[in-house]
């Protein structure tokens, strides 16, 4: 029973609730397309949350959005005065205002989806459908989003003209949303290589906080990081915001250090915040401007100039439509009984007509970028309807239909012929929709200037078109610029100059990576380009220039023969030599006198000889090392020496030897003769030849390029090959030494004389002296320095052999040859 009563029961019915949002224009037809448009502002008012929400109030006159909805109508008009597109088809509208509200356009956009009846009122089923084939509009991403959301449920496609939001690509997210004015994708990419073409490296940004303003941004800073661009601060306006927070922002843009804003607004947005930087006289800052404002004649006074003069930007590219700016003129008249043309008789059109808040400028329609986009997507309807209909393109009369599908037609069939729509304007532009519901993105890159006559000019300098490959994009015209401040170069604005070839960039800490340090290469590093991150090292044979930009061989440094310490050492091994062989002259001259016989001149001749090859051998660590002085140098200096401390040794053997003879019964003499004396010279000296060779054999010495001691230079020098061995051969030389000065100390007081053994501990002393101060000296002297030390050793030691040894007997040879006696030196000469 219940359920036959169920069955039984009435229809639901629905009854409105309110009053339906009415059309500003209307106009019936067979097919209708909706828009949504702000003709006014809206007052500000709060929500005490305690009442039922009213509807917000209008107030003020928008006469650029009155512009759009007369494009929009003369769209329809033309099409509907066309035999060409939809023939015999008429086409009607209804516009409708949303006064800057969301609330006001999502409500018009649901009186778009529900066809009134007569009597709105009456309880009455809600079958009926609207008739409304697409929505045009809103003026906002955020309006548009809004309203994307809505309809999307019901399949009817809405087709932005200034909505640019890159979120609305989303066809997941919004299925039936189609736009003619490009994504903010592609203006931020225009942006960014727009700043980065000019080099601005430290920017400042302003945004709408808005979807349009945050997501374009927020793109925005993403291109600015990979292209290397810091941003010194960001900055957030809304129209609705309290003047402190306006105020606050202008203050940040007046303090910056950056001479660059881009400016991401809307035009309501930058409205509020230009009159605060008048306010504070912010002049001369070089503006980047977004589409939202850099083409508004709102802002294109002498007032606004002194701020944003030079002003650059992406607009929408401009349209000729033909007889659009007639019509927008003559509507004008029309309104207000007025003409444009000074010379009728009716009153001049003032911008003034009963409208106090309407400024002379909004009459203005030199600029029709926004226009021809609604202008577009009107097109864009009739043309997807035209396809749908299979309507032939031919000219027929008026009112004879030639299409060959019957109307009514689906808002869904529309949004999926939408999709594949193509055509060209009147005006030779093509039109179409990717699978995102975007159109082909072309800028104007405009330029703020200002003519002889006072006027600002919005004039196109280059164009973006994303259609284009990589790198090719971005096309500047062959026009000069104005920049900010009449200025006639470029801004230039970064937080740190240039770092010039030769230094690095260093980050300074804290701060972004355009603000950094130069800091010069260290030695051995070059950089030979601008503003390099890090300092290339130079080969191993290579040191950097003074200017660290770029590497120069290294000056490569041994003791040579020229130089003036050469000359000086060379000159001293020289004295040394002739001196050595003049007293052996004078010795071979006087070798049967008693002086020269005394301790056995061969061994006094064989210690000459060895003092001149010890004199010689320094010789050989002068020049540029090769393998063979590498190989000489050593093994010469220490066979040398120890034949000439073994003659020594000997001579001082036998000294004591012969103190020894003059005992009695003591015959020692036997055992250390000429003979025992030859054969201990040369036994001590094999040694020393046996080391040597030791030397040679396991790891002798070789020239080597010591790159590591010095950065700016390069030492050639003598590798060791085995240190080892070198102070092996140091060792046994010493040695010697140390037995030969033992021996002379203990005859020094033997009676005669002319005791040799002193002379000899003299000339050990000091022998060793010099020998023991040389290993500290070798060891710490840098470079050539270690060569000139071993080369001192050696001279100083030879001439102390030389003279401690021999010059006594030499003056006593020369100066004092009454005691050159053999009862002299035996001390047995009779006093007078």
């Amino acid at each position: 029973m219940l359920f036959a009563i169920l069955i039984r029961a009435e229809e639901p019915t629905c009854r409105l609730l309110a009053s339906p949002a009415m059309p500003v224009f209307t106009k019936e037809g067979d097919i209708i397309i909706g828009g949504i448009f702000v003709f006014h502002g809206l007052e500000n008012t709060k929500n005490a949350f305690k009442d039922v929400p009213v509807l917000p109030k209008c107030k003020g006159l928008n006469f650029r959005e009155f512009q759009l909805a007369k494009a929009m109508i003369f769209a329809v008009e033309e099409i509907n005065n066309s035999s060409d597109i939809l023939p015999g088809v008429s086409v009607g509208y209804r516009i409708y205002d949303a006064c800057t509200s969301i609330q006001l356009g999502i409500r018009a956009a649901m009186a778009l989806m529900n066809a009134p009846d007569e009597d709105m009122f009456s309880d009455t089923s809600c079958k009926k459908s609207s008739n409304v084939h697409a929505i045009i509009g809103m003026s906002g991403s955020s309006h548009t989003i809004g309203v994307a959301r809505v309809i999307r449920s019901f399949h009817i496609p809405l087709i932005s003209y200034v909505a640019t939001c890159a979120c609305l690509s989303n066809k997941q997210e919004y299925p039936t949303f189609f736009r003619t004015i490009p994504s903010d994708y592609h203006q931020s990419r225009a942006l960014a290589q727009l700043v980065k073409h000019f080099g601005w490296t430290w920017i400042g940004t302003v945004r709408s906080d808005n979807d349009y303003g945050n997501l374009g941004m927020a793109t925005l800073y993403k291109l600015f990081q990979q292209e290397g661009i810091c941003i010194e601060y960001t900055e957030a306006v809304y129209i609705s915001y309290p003047r402190e927070k306006i105020i606050k922002t202008a203050r940040v843009i007046k303090e910056s250090s950056s001479k660059v804003i881009v400016a991401f607004l809307s035009l309501l947005d930058m409205d509020i915040l230009l009159k605060e930087l008048t306010l504070q006289n912010v002049t001369g800052l070089q503006w980047i401007g977004s589409e939202g404002w850099i083409s508004a004649r709102t802002f294109a006074t002498e007032e606004v100039y002194q701020i944003l003069g030079g002003a650059i930007g992406f607009a929408i590219t401009d349209s000729l439509i033909p007889g659009l700016k007639d019509y927008m003129l003559n509507f004008w008249e029309t309104l207000f009984s007025c003409s444009m043309n000074s010379n009728t008789n009716a009153s001049k059109c003032t911008g003034l007509e009963n409208v106090r808040e309407m400024k002379n400028e909004y009459t203005d329609v030199t600029e029709l970028r926004i226009p021809s986009n609604v202008y577009k997507a009107v097109y864009a309807v009739a043309y997807s309807l035209h396809s749908l209909l299979k309507c032939k393109q031919e000219q027929v009369a008026v009112g004879n239909k030639t299409c060959e599908n019957e109307l009514p037609v689906e808002p869904w069939q529309v949004v999926q012929q939408l999709k594949n729509v193509n055509f060209t304007t009147i005006y030779g532009e093509n039109i179409y929709f990717d699978r995102n519901g975007d159109p082909a993105a072309k800028y104007d890159l405009v330029n703020w200037q200002m003519n002889n006559l006072g006027t600002v000019k919005f004039v196109k300098i280059g164009i973006y078109d994303a259609s284009l490959p990589d790198g090719h994009q971005f096309i500047m015209n062959n026009i000069s610029i104005a920049w900010a401040g009449n200025r006639t170069w470029v801004r230039i604005s970064v937080c740190s100059d240039d770092c010039l070839p030769g230094t690095r960039k260093a980050v300074q800490k804290g701060k972004p990576i355009c603000c950094f340090d130069c800091v010069p290469c260290a030695e051995g590093e070059f950089s030979n380009v601008t503003n390099s991150i890090d300092c290339m090292s130079c080969p191993l044979d290579y040191n950097s220039n003074e200017q660290k930009d770029h590497c120069v061989l290294k000056v490569i440094e041994f003791l040579s023969f020229g130089e003036i310490m050469g000359i000086i050492l060379v000159t001293c091994s020289l004295f040394g030599v002739t001196l050595t062989a003049l007293v052996a002259s004078i010795f071979f001259y006087y070798k049967e006198t008693p002086v020269v016989k005394a301790n056995n001149s061969e061994l006094s001749f064989l210690l000459l000889l060895s003092l001149m090859l010890c004199f010689s051998c320094s010789l050989t660590f002068i020049g540029e090392p090769s393998q063979w002085s590498c190989t000489i140098r050593h093994t010469t200096f220490g066979i040398t020496f120890v034949l000439c401390i073994s003659c020594i040794l000997a001579k001082t053997i036998v000294v004591l030897m012969a103190f020894r003879a003059t005992l009695p019964g003591n015959n020692i003499m036997k055992w250390f003769g000429p003979t025992q004396q030859r054969l201990s010279v040369l036994a001590f000296t094999l040694i020393q030849v046996l080391i040597c060779a030791l030397w040679l054999i396991i790891s002798p010495p070789f020239p080597h390029k010591n790159m590591v001691l010095y950065k700016e230079k390069i030492i050639f020098e003598c590798d060791l090959g085995s240190p080892t061995a070198f102070y092996a051969v140091l060792g046994y030389i010493g040695f010697l030494s140390a037995m030969c000065f033992s021996l002379a100390f203990l005859a020094r007081k033997l009676p005669d004389n002319f005791n040799e053994a002193k002379f000899i501990t003299f000339s050990m002393l000091l022998f060793c002296a010099v020998w023991i101060s040389f290993i500290p000296a070798y060891i710490s002297s840098p470079g050539k320095y270690t060569v000139a030390v071993e080369i001192f050793a050696i001279l100083t030691s030879s001439f102390g052999l030389l003279l401690c040894i021999f010059a006594p007997k030499c003056y006593i040879i020369l100066l004092k040859p009454e005691e050159n006696t053999k009862k002299h030196l035996m001390g047995k000469a009779l006093t007078n």
